[in-house]
This record gives C-alpha cells, sequence and structure tokens, in this order.
C-alpha cells in the first residue's frame, strides 16, 4: 500500500536533494584543488575527523 505524500514533505524531499546535490558539487570541487596539491592528503582533508594520520600513525592536534 502506497501513501500518498503531504506536499510539505515533498517540499522537504526536494529541498533535502538540493542539498545532497550541492554538497556533492562541494566536494567534487574540494577533490579538484586537492588534486593539484603537492604532499597534502590524498584523501577528504583529515581535519574533518578531528586528526591527521600518515603513514599509519596518527595526531591528534
Amino acid at each position: 500500500m502506497t501513501r500518498k505524500l503531504t506536499p510539505e514533505a515533498e517540499r522537504a524531499l526536494a529541498e533535502a536533494e538540493q542539498r545532497r546535490d550541492e554538497q556533492l558539487k562541494h566536494e567534487q570541487e574540494l577533490e579538484a584543488r586537492r588534486a593539484n596539491e603537492k604532499g597534502g592528503p590524498k584523501h577528504r582533508e583529515p581535519t574533518r575527523f578531528g586528526d591527521w594520520e600518515r603513514k599509519g600513525i596518527t595526531y591528534d592536534f
């Protein structure tokens, strides 16, 4: 049984999808900038997770 969503719920889902698209675009822009960085992290910015890791050693600042 499928229930029809209220207009508010449909609007909320559309807004969430738009935010996900904007976040994906932002992450792609960051990855493009990191590709030009020499000696920097190869993946996502490690400070996002609260610490740095180099060759298996974690550094907490």
